[in-house]
């Protein structure tokens, strides 16, 4: 009872919104993101709020106070477990760290689908909604060294990426890009073992502008030559921005990054950012929700896209500057896709 009261008022303190309280015989569904600011978190409770009221399920939304609180994403799991929820759906700040709550809650017979972000192994949810993060970044190297052509081989990179404790979807993109630029990645599931001379280093930017700002003033210390700088999302690109541009270097240095949220492709548009990978937060809660509701149903599990180890809900690069090999979509139909 100790452990259920504190989880509980814990997960209060961090802003839980509830969409009506459950009876015993509803079906509940938790959402626990990484935060309740940034945008693409924003729209995926969007996205499950409408569908938990299409479906009649009762959402109950949690949120980190910043990217990379897991301890509150536990209060958040133990919360929904004593609260006889059906299912958790999981952006995990610590895709390693987390994986004991979610096993307690698979215990207690909660369906747990991870969104966006796969947890390590994958398999310690029963199912993961996300995007391709590994193809995403893959995407914008591509486009980045078909960009630069023969400057390519000389380029001088910054990776600004999103915390210490390296989730998945930091690593799959981070990882993605180098795989298509061109870059060695030694080890695919970690970060920081390459030893491309063009690499000029990483930094840290808990996915928000600020850590994006000073994640590049730290680099461009390193080195004031940089001219390609991926970013883990579009907040952190627009931080990368204004680094960039208060030394006056934000007219020749390439910046990419994943996402496809409304700000991050209204940038693309004004050539803050080169190109982006968008993603579809909206239907991946979306999804989420559906699967719990079917599970509480019929005792039915979600399956992975064919060939793949997760489902898959897709991706598109998004840019103005297209380039040969690399499929594409311009800011005008990333636009009447976007989020946020």
């Amino acid at each position: 009872m100790k452990t259920t009261v504190s989880a509980f008022i814990g997960a209060l303190a961090l802003g839980v919104s509830f969409a009506g309280m459950a009876s015993a015989a509803d079906t509940s569904v938790c959402l626990v993101t990484k935060t309740d600011t940034n945008p693409f978190f924003v729209k995926m409770k969007e996205g499950a709020t409408a569908k938990a009221k299409e479906l009649g399920v009762t959402l109950k939304a949690y949120a980190g106070k910043i990217d990379g609180d897991s301890e509150s994403q536990v209060a958040a799991i133990e919360t929904c477990i004593a609260d006889g929820a059906k299912g958790i759906l999981i952006t995990a700040s610590d895709t390693k760290g987390i994986v004991p709550a979610v096993q307690k809650a698979r215990d207690a017979g909660l369906l747990v689908i991870a969104l966006d972000t796969p947890l390590e192994p994958i398999d310690a949810a029963d199912s993961t909604f996300a995007t391709d993060n590994l193809l995403a970044g893959e995407l914008i190297g591509k486009w980045a060294a078909a960009t630069l052509g023969d400057k390519a081989k000389d380029a001088r990179i910054a990776f600004l990426n999103l915390t210490p404790s390296q989730p998945s979807v930091d690593v799959l993109r981070n990882q993605g890009f180098m795989k298509g630029f061109g870059i060695d990645v030694k080890d695919i599931n970690k970060i920081g073992d390459e030893d491309d001379a063009r690499i000029v280093g990483h930094d840290i930017t808990n996915g928000n502008e600020e850590g994006g700002r000073s994640a590049m003033e730290n680099l461009l210390q390193k080195d004031p030559t940089i001219n390609v700088v991926h970013t883990i999302n579009e907040p952190a690109a627009a931080g990368a921005y204004e680094a960039l541009k208060a030394v006056g270097r934000e007219k020749d240095v390439l910046l990419v990054s994943v996402d496809g949220g409304c700000p991050g492709v209204k940038n693309v548009a004004e050539g803050v950012i080169g190109a982006t990978s968008q993603q579809y937060p909206l239907a991946m809660a979306a999804l989420g929700v559906e699967a719990v509701k079917k599970f509480a149903d019929t005792g039915e599990k979600p399956k992975p896209t064919e060939g793949k180890s997760f489902f898959d809900t897709g991706v598109t690069l998004v840019t103005d500057k297209p380039v040969a090999g690399v499929e594409s979509i311009d800011t005008k139909q990333g636009l009447a896709k976007c989020w946020g």
